[in-house]
């Protein structure tokens, strides 16, 4: 690094309103020169740099002043002295830039307009005197100044008209020779209209040449011969003097070159190749030595542009031959003598430039709007740049190196968009692959384009104050970056600097320079007004707002522009250099507070803390990991952190206090969605939610102090919501006091909700808090057994303590409701009022009691509490029911009694479920539930109904018997519908046991329909006696006259009974079995008329044998003593028991 320069610009500055000088200092030299960056070079006086010698002048006090920077790795700069016009007012300063800078450029102007050639590509075609006009204002000369120098242009020397003709090639062409080719060239020149038809009128007759015989060989230019070939390339270039563009013709006329050929090569061509025959023989005709025409292309000099570059067809003399090819040409009307006198002999260049920068202010100064200037210009400046440039000979190279240099300077003074710059950079690059510059402009070249890529790195030092966050400046730093990156990529840039230049390297270090410079300025203005230490605290809270601020910025704005252009990532650079800058600063600053730590002083910390947490958390964003001096930051916090837990807990509790005080236990909103509870508990939990916040923003990073912390603050949120128990059971009794019953009840009820409320508040702390996170950190630590005998028993110290509250609570309000219960069941068992009420009308009290009474529980209980309020109702309910049903002390009355209690436990049932909003069908649908469902369904039945019963229950039993311990009967059984008649055909009996002294048994069965009240009409039925047989074979069919409407009646079954004969005593029990009507082929699957299948099924039944005092329906109708049918049947049931061998078993 041989040299430097560094550019202090204003904040909240842009690029075009900048005007940059760099300082350059050399190793070599002692003493530092100034020079302007991006000067025309090798011109003693540049016209370049005069004209915007205002402007610089402006701004070279300001840019005195900037330090030493950037390291300049090319040559050194043309230095200039500026000490000569330091002394000059503004007034003598404008007559000087305009006697010397402006009126030669103006002279030129006017020249080039009275001696214009051409045709300009401008649409619009102006005149001469709207040229005058334009560039009177341009460069803001007074009508006698413009007559004055009109006058001085007129006297001066005319130049002399040239057309400056380059041959570039021809394709195509036609071919004269034997082989099929040709050997063209081109002559060309310039005529008049006149000499032309001189040249034709002396002709004898028709000639295809023109040009040789029109003009003198001076005047005729040829190019070279091309040998054998119809796609000849030259590149040749001719200048073509001529007097006047009217009526007068460009003329160029390619011709074959005919030279001698021997016979014998001519006869070697014609054997090679027969189909030139003709060809020779043509050839033959003509005179020897005489070139063949292939065609010319004639243009009128008036028609033309100042440049053209087309192809042209070649036209013939004759109709022979109409498609002869084409001929590339480049046309341009040029200057030669142009008068020397009128720019004091300055290059055509320099005045280009002077002229391009005129016409540019001149542009812009017009301009209404503020938006950047893209590089467009008038018609009249186009058109005079155009002219100019063509008639002074100026290369494209040329012209689009003054307009980088002239649009480069801009830059820094005018707003000027940035991509016409990056539209000039790639013209350079494009000319400078096709032509050399000269060894001045090549200079100019380098300093130029290194000089604006130490004025943009001076830029993106300055990055935060020139191109803000904002959707309209990041285009803008885009596209200077781009045009660095292009610099540094063009051949011009890398073959001129012979140093090594690494645009991202010089890119990072300049970012890091320039927030090392803005963290020092953003110091300078946060400084303390004072050394009181809070005050200290604050000065660096401010700064590290900045900071982080400044990083959000670079995270997530400037960082996509400067990885998008130039592969620098901004924010690992600039967030790496914060690091070092912030934990030395906060260093510094925590350094004075040991041992003097306070509440207040602590509290002033907490948000520098914060912020720091936060800077910290942006390390997840850097592109390239490394130790951070921030990273043991929380360490200078310890002696705060004591003072931020108890400010916490202390805010809190007096917010908790204050909130219960100013409570009127009273819900806070009724409606669709009302909210039970009180004020108070909204409270609370806003209250203790900064608790949560403060754990989730210190974040400590320390496994074992975390873990301490953690349950500090566990500690303070049980202790707060312990003493708001206390304090909310205090604030109810002193409003119940002064309140009547209703008003209490109402009351207790929202307490009720509150420590639910905040129950279900506690019950979400370990996930608010982050338990399970917080284990994963401190595993390798804090054993597991701690961890969990720590915390959690925090927490369930407090919910146990809530839960008692409320259980308490929902204990006073159900003890009240269950004395109300009791007392309206039992007045439905008196024995007055069976006969004079309905079971509606008994039950009717304890529903509207109940009704009002829950759904005033309903509107002032949250859903928990409610439902925890039913279920021990429920279940008492229940108790109570069944106490009172079975203790009824009269018998007679018991079955009415019991219907009005079933139908009390339905309406109960509905009551409590509340369809869907109370408690659920399978809480409710409990065993205590089912028995005392069960045993008043039972009594409330009819003798009758529970005959019914009492068969369905054998029919079901017979169903899931499979046993054959007391033998099986076999029967095919049918009904026909058609006449009402039950077949049953008795097959034969298994396996009986033998009843006899002998071993057997003399078997016969009985086939009885019950139940007897629906069979009524219906004899049993016997079979025949089988003497002496355990196996007996019947095979006797029965037909029972019975309608399908008894058949399907309930209970309605066929008893098969099997008996064993004796002479001398009763029949002895063999057995007995119990089919279910419903199942018989004919009964079943639909009602009378409907088709379905009578076909007789066969089934074997296993007898069976009923259990000794087990039947509690056989119980309850034998209780009903007198009622006869149900006696008669209880009887014949009881007989029945005394012969089981069921007894003998148990």
């Amino acid at each position: 690094m041989t040299s430097g320069c560094s550019a202090t610009l204003p904040h909240n500055a842009h690029p075009a309103s900048l005007s940059l000088c760099i300082t350059y200092t050399h190793k070599h030299k002692e003493s530092s020169d100034i020079s302007i960056i991006m000067s025309s070079g090798g011109e003693a006086s540049s016209m370049g740099d005069r004209l915007l010698v205002t402007e610089q002048e402006q701004g070279l006090r300001r840019l005195r002043q900037y330090s030493p920077g950037h390291v300049r790795k090319l040559g050194l700069t043309r230095k200039r002295d500026m000490r000569d016009f330091k002394d000059e007012s503004p007034e003598e300063r404008a007559r000087r830039h305009k006697e010397q800078e402006l009126k030669p450029l103006y002279k030129e102007l006017l020249y080039t307009i009275a001696h214009k050639l051409g045709r300009p590509t401008c649409a619009e075609v102006f005149t001469d005197t709207q040229l005058h006009q334009y560039i009177r204002e341009a460069f803001t000369m007074t009508e006698s100044e413009h007559d004055s120098l009109m006058k001085k242009v007129q006297n001066t020397q005319p130049p002399v008209y040239c057309l400056l003709a380059t041959v570039k090639e021809a394709k195509e062409i036609l071919g004269k020779d034997v082989s099929g080719f040709s050997d063209p060239y081109c002559i060309l020149t310039i005529l008049e209209d006149e000499e032309e038809r001189k040249t034709r009128q002396s002709r004898a007759k028709p000639s295809k040449s023109v040009v040789k015989d029109a003009a003198s060989n001076d005047r005729i230019y040829q190019t070279d011969i091309k040998k054998q070939t119809l796609n000849p390339i030259w590149n040749q270039t001719f200048t073509l003097e001529f007097e006047d563009v009217a009526g007068t013709h460009f003329h160029l006329e390619m011709w074959d070159k005919d030279e001698e050929v021997s016979l014998s090569q001519k006869l070697e061509e014609i054997k090679t190749n027969f189909h030139s025959l003709k060809r020779m023989i043509k050839e033959a005709k003509k005179e020897k030595g005489t070139d063949d025409f292939l065609g010319n292309v004639v243009l009128k000099l008036q028609d033309l542009h100042c440049t053209e570059d087309n192809w042209y067809n070649l036209e013939p003399r004759t109709e022979t031959y109409p498609e002869r090819g084409q001929c590339h040409l480049n046309l341009k009307f040029i200057h030669k003598a142009r008068d020397g006198t009128l720019s004091a002999g300055r290059s055509a260049y320099i005045n280009y430039s002077g002229i391009l920068q005129q016409f540019v202010h001149a542009y812009i100064s017009k301009q209404q709007s503020s938006a950047p200037w893209k590089g467009e210009l008038c018609g009249e400046a186009q058109t005079l740049l155009e002219l100019y440039a063509t008639q002074n000979d100026l290369s494209p190279f040329l012209q689009d190196l003054a307009k980088w240099v002239a649009y480069s300077k801009l830059y820094q003074s005018l707003e000027v968009d940035s991509s016409v710059l990056l539209q000039q950079l790639t013209s350079i690059e494009y000319h400078w692959h096709q032509q050399q510059l000269p060894y001045q402009q090549k200079k100019e070249l380098g300093d130029s384009l290194h000089g604006f890529l130490q004025y943009g790195l001076c830029l993106v030092a300055k990055y935060r104050d020139i191109f803000p966050p904002t959707p309209s400046a990041n285009p803008k730093l885009h596209t200077l970056l781009r045009i660095l990156v292009q610099i540094c990529k063009t051949k011009a840039f890398q073959k001129m600097n012979s140093a090594q230049f690494e645009l991202q390297d010089e890119v990072t270090t300049t970012i890091q320079k320039g927030t090392e410079e803005w963290f020092t300025i953003k110091k300078g203005l946060h400084q303390p007004m004072t050394k009181d230490l809070s005050e200290i605290v604050s000065a660096l809270a401010r700064l590290i707002a900045e900071v982080q601020e400044d990083i959000k910025n670079n995270k997530g704005n400037w960082n996509k522009v400067f990885v998008s252009a130039v592969q620098v990532d901004v924010f690992t650079a600039v967030y790496q250099r914060f690091d070092s800058l912030l934990a030395a600063e906060v260093q510094d600053t925590l350094s004075l507070m040991e041992g003097q730590m306070e509440q207040s002083l602590a509290n002033s910390l907490f948000p520098v803390y914060l912020s720091l947490q936060d800077i910290h958390k942006d390390k997840a964003f850097l592109q390239k990991r490394g130790l951070l001096k921030l990273t043991n930051f929380h360490e200078g916090f310890r002696e705060a952190l004591p003072y931020w837990l108890n400010q916490a807990f202390s805010k809190t509790q007096d917010r908790v206090q204050r909130a219960v005080q100013m409570d009127e236990l009273q819900p806070l909103q009724s409606g669709s969605v009302p909210i039970k509870h009180s004020s108070s508990a909204v409270d609370l939990v806003a209250c203790v939610q900064p608790i949560c916040q403060l754990w989730e923003q210190l974040s400590w990073p320390d496994p074992e102090e975390a873990f301490m912390l953690m349950v500090k603050l566990t500690e303070d949120v049980c202790k707060i919501v312990v003493t708001y128990c206390h304090i909310l059971k205090e604030r109810v009794r002193m409003l119940s006091e002064n309140s009547d019953h209703g008003s209490a009840i109402n009351m207790l009820c929202v307490v009720v909700n509150d420590l639910e409320h905040l129950r279900s508040v506690l019950t979400r702390l370990p996930a608010q808090l982050n338990w399970a996170g917080l284990r994963d950190r401190t595993q390798s630590v804090i054993g597991e057994n701690q961890f969990h005998n720590t915390l959690p028993s925090q927490l369930q110290q407090a919910q146990s303590i809530l839960s008692r509250e409320i259980r308490s609570a929902l204990h006073t309000l159900g003890k009240r409701l269950n004395t109300d219960i009791e007392a309206h069941v039992r007045s439905m068992s008196t024995r007055r009022r069976i006969p004079s009420k309905s079971t509606e009308d008994a039950a009717a009290p304890l529903m509207r009691y109940l009704e009002q009474e829950l759904q005033y529980m309903n509107e002032n209980l949250v859903q928990e509490n409610f439902n925890s309020l039913l279920t021990p109702l429920w279940n008492n309910s229940l108790k109570i029911l069944y106490q009172v049903a079975t203790q009824h002390p009269q018998q007679e009355g018991l079955m009415v009694f019991c219907q009005r209690l079933l139908y009390t436990l339905q309406c109960l049932e509905q009551c409590f479920h509340a369809e869907g909003n109370g408690l659920p069908l399978n809480a409710l649908h409990s065993e205590e539930y089912k028995n005392l469902k069960a045993h008043l369904t039972h009594n409330s039945l009819n003798s009758q109904e529970l005959i019914q019963k009492f068969f369905d229950r054998k029919i079901k039993e017979q169903n899931v018997y499979i046993e054959e311990r007391y033998g099986a009967v076999t029967l095919l059984t049918s009904y026909r519908r058609s006449d009402q008649r039950l077949r049953v055909e008795v097959l034969n009996a298994a396996n009986l046991l033998p009843m006899d002294s002998n071993g057997l048994s003399d078997p016969f069965v009985q086939l009885c329909l019950e139940p007897n009240h629906i069979f009524r009409e219906v004899e049993p039925r016997c079979t025949q006696i089988k003497n002496c047989d355990l196996n007996p074979l019947f095979d006797e069919a029965f037909e029972f006259l019975v309608s399908l409407d008894q058949c399907q009646a309930p209970g309605a079954c066929l008893v098969v009974t099997v008996l064993d004969h004796d002479t001398l005593s009763s029949d002895d029990f063999e057995g007995e079995a119990f089919l279910g009507l419903k199942a018989i082929p004919g009964v079943g699957g639909g009602k009378e008329g409907d088709r379905v299948s009578e076909q007789p099924a066969q089934i074997r039944l296993p007898l069976m044998h009923p259990k000794p005092n087990e039947d509690s329906i056989l119980t309850l109708l034998e209780s009903r003593r007198g009622e006869r049918e149900a006696q008669a049947f209880v009887k014949k049931r009881r007989q029945r028991e005394k012969q089981s061998h069921e007894g003998n078993r148990q």
